[in-house]
């Protein structure tokens, strides 16, 4: 078992304290944002049936890097695009617990500029 660090647990103990105000409906699903120190994944899930209904990473675009700003840049544009082509306009932004700064930020500046709503 991998041992879980303090600060990631202050994190998850946030998300779980966020989450209990917010979830995703079939109308408005949930941007859902992840980091890691290499990448960063993002998904539109709807939490009424339990799925993800779209998802972009910087693993799956093949991105040089994908721990730097301009990446979380490229996957905001990417989600909200396969966003659009399953008509999804407005969403509810979930941070993931992390400050809403440097990546999770250029992240949602780039889903918005896109065309999504929140």
């Amino acid at each position: 078992m991998i041992a879980e660090t303090k600060r990631n647990k202050i994190r998850r103990r946030i998300h779980a304290r966020i989450r209990e105000k917010l979830a995703g409906t079939a109308a408005r699903p949930r941007l859902n944002v992840y980091r890691s120190l290499d990448h960063i994944y993002a998904q539109v899930i709807d939490d009424e049936k339990g799925e993800t209904l779209v998802s972009a990473s910087s693993l799956g675009l093949k991105l040089k890097t994908g721990g730097n700003v301009a990446a979380a840049k490229e996957i905001g544009k990417a989600v909200a695009e396969r966003a659009a082509e399953k008509g999804i306009k407005k969403v509810v932004f979930d941070r993931g617990g992390y400050l809403y700064h440097g990546r999770v930020k250029a992240l949602a500046d780039a889903a918005r500029e896109a065309g999504l709503e929140f």
